[in-house]
């Protein structure tokens, strides 16, 4: 008899809600998703139990963890907000899923569960200090300190994201201004590619052959393709956003002396294009600040898009 456990993850994004199964190892054995319900929290919950039971019709599951964007309260019980999923606030996410579902059930943090999953089975594997930042639309992160992942006093830490980058800056979702999501996202990409396209009228004909004639509907991801191909316009955005970045990686230097520091999201896909000129500004800015080596050094992930769910699956097999 195989003695290897198996937990169930389940990461809830803006746009699709995926379900696997997750060995002990942090091996993926199967799984599935569903289109996110996004402003009805019943229907989602709904989703859930259908991928539970979906998969747990082949294997014998012990435990759910679910990761989410947004602020998980401190007893990891209710979802306070999340507003990429236009919920109502205070949701007792855990509870809603526990009636529905014959196991424990464990809520956290996307991007914290991501960094569990890279500390855990990824490019962190064996480092006790480490933080993760993932670049997608906004930026989430995640603290891993003294080989434990760190929630803060009130369960809200590593909001990097949303710490203050320019004051009174561009205005940012939550309501503030200046957050350094708004100058090193995905959604920052777009906006600097466009007004470098506006610049050059060369560079603008193939971002615009990308959106249809669009400039307006461009999106990180048109100019990662661009990029790739040289447009001047995009790698002059993948510069601003790396340089944007670099200096968010000294803060987090500064502020927690990492051993590690990973990028993972969306926009990391790029590579070497985002993370070329976030490593030069970030050294820059450190020895500015009069720090030598050692120091963090910066990695890719190594888990991709399913660092969140093979980290909610396993923090619910160690509950």
């Amino acid at each position: 008899m195989s003695d290897k456990t198996y937990t169930l993850g389940i990461d809830i994004g803006g746009t699709k809600v995926i379900g696997g199964v997750v060995a002990d190892d942090g091996q993926i054995l199967a799984s599935c998703r569903y289109p996110t319900p996004a402003d009805d929290t019943a229907e989602t919950v709904e989703v859930i139990g259908k991928i539970a039971a979906e998969l747990g019709a082949q294997f014998a599951v012990s435990a759910m963890g679910i990761a989410i964007a947004g602020y998980v309260d401190a007893s990891r019980s209710v979802l306070e907000h999340a507003p990429n999923l236009l919920w109502e606030e205070n949701v007792a996410l855990r509870a809603m899923v526990s009636e529905l579902v014959e196991m424990p059930v464990t809520l956290e943090n996307d991007a914290n569960a991501a960094a569990w999953g890279e500390h855990r089975f990824g490019v962190g594997l064996g480092v006790s200090d480490m933080v993760l930042l993932t670049i997608g639309t906004g930026i989430g992160s995640g603290f891993v300190l003294n080989g434990q992942l760190y929630r803060g006093g009130f369960g809200k830490a590593a909001e990097l994201g949303h710490t203050l980058a320019v004051r009174n800056g561009e205005p940012c979702g939550c309501g503030s201004r200046g957050c350094l999501e708004r100058y090193a996202s995905g959604t920052a990409l777009g906006r600097y590619a466009r007004e470098a396209a506006e610049k050059d009228p060369v560079a603008a004909a193939r971002l615009r052959e990308l959106t249809g004639g669009d400039l307006a509907a461009l999106t990180g991801a048109h100019v990662q393709q661009a990029a790739g191909e040289g447009n001047p316009a995009a790698l002059a955005a993948f510069a601003e956003v790396g340089a944007w970045l670099g200096i968010g990686l000294a803060d987090v230097v500064f502020a927690l002396d990492p051993q590690l520091i990973v990028v993972g999201g969306g926009v990391s896909e790029s590579g070497d294009l985002l993370l070329t000129p976030a490593i030069a500004a970030y050294k820059t800015v450190v020895a500015s600040r009069g720090r030598s080596e050692p120091m963090a050094t910066v990695e890719l992930a190594a888990l991709g898009n399913q660092a969140g769910l093979v980290g909610a699956a396993d923090l619910a097999r160690r509950r």
